[in-house]
């Protein structure tokens, strides 16, 4: 895997698009370092952040708890759990509640017993939608505990 400091100059177009895609601001920042770990993925590291870049999608990192409150959920019960970390989809039947969001925005999954995070996805239908339905995907699951970028970014510190 490599590893490299990125200039200032690319942390701040970085952070900038990040926050964009994210609506959430971030406090300048420098020493930002990328590590290559797949060909279409990195994991992005600083100074209390650690951010999942797959393609052209941004993630926040799931051992990011403080970020990823951040974000709307799904709660989940606990059937799905292991088709969780397995990397299936959010179906309509296994949520038990979820908070306000659009589509294709990035939505965070929770089980309901714990409140951990199990993953983090993209919204297939918005959640006025998802009110009105009674089954169907809900959330396309991008990143999830135990994928390879999980088990790769535990052996991550700054």
């Amino acid at each position: 895997m490599k590893s490299n400091l990125i200039s200032k100059s690319e942390t701040n177009a970085l952070l900038k698009t990040v926050s964009e895609q994210w609506g959430i601001e971030f406090p300048k920042m420098k020493n930002l370092k990328v590590h290559q770990i797949a060909d279409d993925a990195q994991i992005i590291t600083g100074e209390g952040v650690k951010i999942l870049k797959i393609e052209e999608d941004y993630l926040p990192f799931l051992s990011e708890i403080n970020m990823l409150k951040k974000f709307p959920n799904v709660m989940v019960d606990m059937g799905a759990i292991k088709f969780m970390c397995k990397g299936a989809n959010v179906m309509r039947p296994g949520i038990k509640k979820f908070t306000e969001f659009e589509k294709d925005h990035l939505v965070c999954i929770v089980e309901e017993s714990q409140h951990k995070f199990l993953a983090v996805g993209k919204a297939m239908v918005s959640s006025t939608e998802l009110e009105d339905m009674s089954k169907g995907e809900v959330v396309k699951n991008l990143h999830y505990i135990s994928d390879k970028f999980w088990e790769i970014g535990k052996t991550i510190y700054n």
